[in-house]
């Protein structure tokens, strides 16, 4: 497998990934926090003084998962511990922010839904949770002018942290819709924490015109598919790759039309599948689920969508018009309201001849 470190898409080495490149993409399940440029967390170290070390390659080894890594979840979820560390200031959440947004317009996607967890920046230094929230939502929607790529935002809470948090993330979020902030995500260790505290807050965060995406069905079984469709509201499903583990989940999960965010190299990073061509994502097209193809955390696991598209047509097989496909499904799956939502997918289906 071949990575680059920060998007380089037109060198003599990626030429391959050129055929991916091109085709128009939509991803519908990226995390703010894991989309820092390495060459931003040097300059933010030495502006704000964090320690942390001075050359890129012995940074990489602390903020991005390498071949020689354990595959493992907590490894991968290691690297936050020091990604953490670089949420300064205002300047700093503005310009992560926008270089995500520009990384993904680079990648030639059409449709960005960038995940963010307010209570992770402003915890930091502080910062109050709606400042942090507008910092980002604007910064966010600033860039998508800039780089001419559509831009939704969701606001993630996570599992381990209180329910109390969790509701003020959720009525802020609720509050902001109108900004484009679009949904809300619970993300964080399924394998430890139940959802049950949550329940409430996702049935109220629905009626007051929040989509819900859940992540579950990655590290736990595929009952949290069913808890997150059932319980949650779920409309989508982070992750969700277990499902296949249960027939009747499976069966519910096509009843209600539920949409998969899968991120395959996420997956093998942390430990969910022992190899890529292991991987359930072919399994999942031939079960007929709505399968849609992601990030995930693209610095954190060294790839853009391009290669993730790689990797699924030429380690998992998968056909190209079925790739193709995948991208309608991501589009008609977008948390946008029905008339831009129609419009993207006319125009993805023009690009795509689909």
């Amino acid at each position: 497998m071949r990575h680059v470190v920060e998007a380089e898409l037109f060198t003599d080495e990626t030429a391959p990934l050129n055929r991916y490149f091109a085709l128009p993409k939509v991803d519908l399940h990226r995390h703010l926090e894991g989309s820092l440029r390495l060459t931003t967390m040097l300059d933010i170290a030495r502006q704000h003084g964090v320690t942390v070390p001075v050359s890129m390659f012995n940074l990489s080894g602390l903020v991005q998962v390498q071949d020689q890594d354990p595959m493992t979840f907590t490894n991968f979820l290691d690297k936050f511990k020091t990604l953490r560390l670089f949420y300064k200031s205002p300047d700093v959440i503005d310009r992560v922010t926008r270089e995500a947004v520009e990384d993904a317009a680079r990648d030639n996607c059409r449709y960005l839904e960038l995940r963010f967890t307010p209570v992770a920046l402003s915890r930091a230094e502080g910062f109050p949770l709606h400042d942090v929230m507008d910092w980002v939502m604007s910064s966010a929607q600033e860039a998508a002018k800039k780089f001419k790529i559509k831009v939704g935002l969701i606001a993630s809470v996570n599992r381990h942290e209180s329910p109390e948090l969790a509701e003020q993330v959720a009525w802020l979020a609720a509050e902001h819709i109108k900004n484009g902030l679009t949904g809300l995500d619970l993300a964080g260790n399924e394998a430890e924490f139940k959802s049950d505290p949550f329940h409430g807050i996702f049935k109220e965060a629905k009626q007051a015109g929040l989509h819900v995406t859940i992540h579950a069905g990655e590290w736990g079984p595929a009952a949290n598919v069913r808890d997150a469709i059932e319980n949650l509201g779920a409309e989508r499903i982070g992750h969700g790759v277990r499902v296949l583990e249960d027939e009747a989940v499976t069966a519910l999960a096509k009843e209600r039309e539920t949409v998969f965010e899968v991120c395959v190299t996420s997956n093998y990073q942390s430990g969910v599948v022992s190899s890529l061509p292991e991987h359930p994502l072919p399994r999942m097209f031939e079960a007929g689920l709505k399968v849609t193809v992601n990030t995930d955390d693209p610095s954190v696991s060294r790839i853009t969508l391009a290669h993730e598209y790689q990797h699924i047509s030429e380690d998992l097989r998968v056909p190209m018009d079925t790739l193709k496909n995948s991208v309608l499904v991501a589009a008609q799956a977008a948390f946008l309201p029905d008339v831009e939502k129609e419009k993207l997918v006319a125009s993805l289906k023009k690009e795509l001849k689909l």
